[in-house]
């Protein structure tokens, strides 16, 4: 075996965050499998019949992996692209639209969940858990979306101010929960838990009783922004892909983040405080101080989000704005966790789970198989990357050094 042939065996070896990740998602894929295989008519008719003839077997294997294979193909085709619809674009150069598609509403969908991960990430850093990000975004969807429908300015400035009226508004609810925390010792997963609620029916009553509803309606839905404060289409609005501007954003506030937890005094002693609070106090760092400074940081990228899944997509919202299983907030805190709340940890997360959102619903569409497949997946995922042992044991990885463990937890950002 070459010294370079023996490095990559030794790499795949190693419990490193890259190793686990990829295994995580590896496995992730083989539950999903075997639900497939366990609730799929066709192929458990197929097994019924598996000793019936000497070609049965191989008849029940073929059907198997026939509809397994169309399941993650319709993941795929429906999330990144085509291949045939791709070199039939590259090949006559029409049709760019539709093979571009599928990458473009993974962005799309990723844009807002990269924002608001990083959010909840940021406070993760500091040892606390803001629970509240979903709600923080819709007010500054609203906070967003009344700037830009009831004031009236130049574009030049009237983008930017709408983004920061949407980073205000997200300050706002981080502030309640982070002073609240600081001042008075109430929990900050219960307070900001329930303040969702509060910004739900918040955003209800601006819907409905306020000058942000759309004139001459009785349902709850705002004004549409106008055009000079939505974030446009990267590639015009006549290529038909969704994919926006939202994405620069996206990319600033990840930079932002490797600048403020690598760089910054406040990255420092958000680290500082999250990894041992008592040494934290005890080298003199305000423990209030970065406490609240913490929920006003991720309060303000996740009020950040919300403004941008409005002002590169809907450019309006109503009483379903961010509710059910369209709360990023919640989908949020579950790629920080993936992503082991590094920014470009959290990125990779965000992607993974946009395209298997969009790929889920192309999935349900082509083969049949219920979108839900998709959250068990992720979830899967999820448990797996949780549990670094786990994996190790399974595909018998090993430490190639002593801080090889501290490693291994440290995500796929480190």
């Amino acid at each position: 075996m070459t010294s370079r042939t023996r490095g990559l065996w030794d790499r795949y070896r190693s419990a490193s965050p890259v190793t686990i990740a990829l295994l995580a998602l590896v496995l992730g894929l083989v539950v999903g499998a075997v639900i497939i295989v366990a609730t799929t008519p066709a192929i458990l008719n197929a097994w019924r019949g598996a000793f019936h003839s000497w070609g049965a077997p191989g008849h029940a294997l073929k059907v198997t992996f026939d509809n397994v294979g169309a399941a993650y193909r319709s993941i795929v085709t429906g999330s990144i692209v085509d291949p045939p619809q791709f070199w039939h674009s590259v090949t006559t150069g029409r049709g760019w639209t539709a093979s571009l598609t599928p990458l473009s509403e993974t962005l799309t969908y990723a844009i807002p969940l990269v924002i608001a991960s990083i959010a909840v990430g940021i406070t993760f850093q500091t040892g606390l858990f803001n629970i509240g990000a979903n709600g923080q975004a819709i007010l500054g969807g609203v906070t967003g979306v009344a700037v830009a429908t009831l004031v009236h300015l130049p574009t030049v400035i009237h983008l930017p101010l709408t983004l920061l009226a949407g980073i205000a508004g997200g300050v706002v609810g981080g502030a309640i929960p982070g002073l609240l925390k600081a001042y008075t010792g109430a929990h900050e997963v219960i307070v900001t838990l329930m303040f969702n609620y509060v910004a739900s029916y918040f955003m209800l009553f601006c819907l409905l009783s306020t000058p942000l509803q759309l004139p001459n309606q009785t349902n709850a839905i705002s004004r549409t922004m106008p055009g000079g404060t939505q974030l446009a289409p990267l590639f015009g609005t006549a290529s038909g892909l969704r994919v926006n501007y939202g994405i620069v954003v996206a990319l600033a506030v990840t930079v932002f983040a490797l600048w403020l937890l690598d760089r910054s005094s406040i990255g420092f002693e958000f680290r500082v405080t999250g990894a041992n609070p008592h040494a934290a106090r005890a080298s003199g760092i305000n423990a209030r101080r970065t406490l609240v400074t913490s929920f006003l940081i991720s309060g303000g990228l996740a009020g950040l989000a919300g403004v941008t899944w409005v002002a590169g997509t809907t450019h309006y919202i109503d009483q379903n704005f961010l509710q059910g299983s369209a709360g990023i907030g919640f989908t949020a805190i579950t790629v920080s966790l993936l992503g082991r709340n590094r920014p470009i940890g959290i990125v990779w997360g965000s992607l993974l789970f946009a395209a298997l959102e969009v790929g889920g619903s192309n999935m349900q569409a082509n083969t049949g198989i219920p979108y839900d497949l998709a959250t068990v997946i992720q979830s899967a995922i999820v448990i797996f990357v949780a549990t670094p042992v786990l994996v190790k044991e399974i595909f018998r990885l090993r430490a190639l050094r002593a801080e090889s463990v501290k490693v291994a937890t440290a995500g796929w950002g480190s």
